[in-house]
């Protein structure tokens, strides 16, 4: 019956054997708490089951990433975090733990969105970052004279003829300069 709800095409079904070993049933491939690691981060719903009696292994596998992960990188969780988490086990309000946990990084993870939302929409208010914009148009227009085919500036209405007559100042311009550089040489 686990295996029937990881038949869902979204959801990967990890198989574990007895030798440790993890088993990616959609790529056909082994793979290690690392690749697990990563799935997690790109948001890819997996399930891990036992090979041999099919039972769903998923949250002791994810727990041991988190073990990992804390043992090897940059520490996350608090040690009095860890305490008070150890402490609730058993306690009469223990099965209202993992709700509040999971609506808390829900709230956490919308309000992180939010702010970035804020932040770059406060960016777009900047005036360094529309006189880098402006500078980029002008840019992109300097590019676009030197290059055949080079992208025009935005909101450029520059007709053909001026972009020829453009084109043939900053030409002669160039000769000028190649000129005094070869005397200059001499």
């Amino acid at each position: 019956m686990a295996e029937a709800a990881g038949k869902n095409d979204d959801t990967v079904v990890i198989k574990k054997y007895a030798n440790r070993r993890l088993y990616n049933t959609r790529s056909s491939s082994y793979i290690t708490l690392d690749h697990l690691a990563k799935m997690t981060r790109e948001g890819v719903d997996y399930k891990v089951l036992d090979a041999k009696t099919g039972t769903d292994i998923t949250h002791q596998i994810l727990t041991q990433i988190i073990m990992e992960e804390e043992a090897t990188g940059e520490q996350m969780l608090p040690v009095s975090f860890l305490r008070q988490l150890i402490s609730m086990y058993g306690n009469s309000m223990q099965s209202l733990i993992p709700h509040y946990l999971e609506a808390s990084m829900d709230n956490f993870r919308t309000n992180q969105v939010k702010l970035q939302k804020a932040f770059e929409d406060s960016l777009g208010n900047n005036p360094l970052a529309r006189l880098a914009e402006q500078n980029m148009a002008i840019f992109k227009a300097a590019a676009s004279a030197f290059l055949p085919g080079g992208e025009k500036a935005e909101g450029a209405a520059a007709s053909t003829g001026e972009q020829r007559d453009e084109l043939a100042i900053l030409r002669e311009q160039m000769a000028e300069i190649q000129k005094k550089l070869e005397s200059l040489g001499r």
